[in-house]
């Protein structure tokens, strides 16, 4: 009831602005990306060209699944060239408004579209919704590894250089540098994995990086899937995470981004284990993104904390 009272309200938000899609008056392309991960991998390869710019609609510190938007970012993705989504949970709100858009003009990319997904799983001590039907779900967090951020990064730049043939050479130049630091960041991790005593995660949190561990041949435990809408764990779930933590002397616990870390809290108290952050990427705090912090700069943190959990 919930998910259909947020579609219904987004849907009279277009109907009320189906006469106000004319483009602001200037001559840059537009990108509208609904997350980071968009954000930033355009951002990249748009570098140093004026007459395109790059917007993000989910405001910086928020939850990428609780996002409504405002009726000036609807009319953003009207007047936009092209418009990056997800796909997935998080981004069904746009499955009903997409037929309102002239993709004639606006060019619609969704990034689950780009990558070979993979169904979300349900690992050893995680509990099913409540409600979780038997139809299959997608992680839709495609980006979480590099070696996907390439192939994303690579698309985007065809269909940028399709819309502004002219920065052709530009569009070139950045995307094979930024591909070039995503490749380094892979061969990184790579090494950290192949040196490592194990080769085992521990996450008090939802799970979003399933891409990442089948990367680098990794397993791990956690508290729910990468798009589960429960916060909080059962008794049941803690315990099995606290037995994991100690039988295998696990001695770092993982949180994700952007959230407050309780069940990783509970769980150290009753082990000897450290509590990190480890960032998915989804999205970024207000300051970092104020800081210009981009997809490279938060994984090389990530490397730092994946070297601390395996050794």
């Amino acid at each position: 009831m919930k998910r259909f009272i947020k579609l219904l309200f987004i849907l009279v938000i277009f109907i009320g602005l189906s006469g106000c899609d004319t483009k602001e008056d200037n001559n840059k392309l537009k990108i509208v990306s609904t997350s980071f991960p968009g954000y930033d991998f355009t951002r990249a390869i748009i570098k140093d060209v004026s007459n395109i710019e790059v917007k993000m609609l989910l405001k910086p510190g928020s939850e990428l699944h609780d996002f409504e938007p405002t009726p000036k970012d609807i009319k953003d993705i009207k007047n936009s060239d092209i418009f990056i989504y997800v796909g997935g949970d998080s981004d069904e709100w746009i499955e009903d408004i997409l037929s309102e858009i002239n993709q004639k003009k606006t060019k619609l990319i969704k990034l689950m579209d780009l990558i070979e997904t993979k169904e979300e799983e349900i690992v050893e001590g995680m509990e099913k919704e409540d409600d979780e039907e038997e139809e299959k779900e997608y992680d839709e967090h495609v980006w979480t590894s590099p070696i996907n951020a390439i192939i994303i990064t690579s698309k985007l730049k065809d269909e940028i250089i399709k819309k502004d043939p002219d920065n052709k050479e530009l569009y070139l130049k950045n995307s094979t540098n930024y591909i070039n630091a995503l490749n380094e960041i892979d061969e990184e991790i790579s090494e950290v994995v192949n040196n490592a005593k194990r080769k085992e995660l521990i996450f008090a949190d939802r799970f979003p990086l399933r891409y990442f561990v089948d990367r680098y041949n990794l397993s791990y435990y956690a508290a729910f899937p990468g798009c589960s809408e429960k916060t909080e764990a059962s008794a049941k779930t803690i315990a099995f995470l606290i037995d994991k933590v100690k039988k295998d002397e696990i001695p770092i616990i993982f949180h994700n981004e952007l959230t407050n870390g309780k069940i990783a809290e509970t769980i150290k108290k009753e082990t000897n284990a450290k509590v990190l952050e480890f960032n998915s990427l989804h999205n970024v705090s207000q300051e970092q993104f104020n800081k210009g912090i981009t997809y490279i700069d938060i994984m090389k943190d990530n490397i730092k904390a994946l070297k601390e959990a395996l050794n």
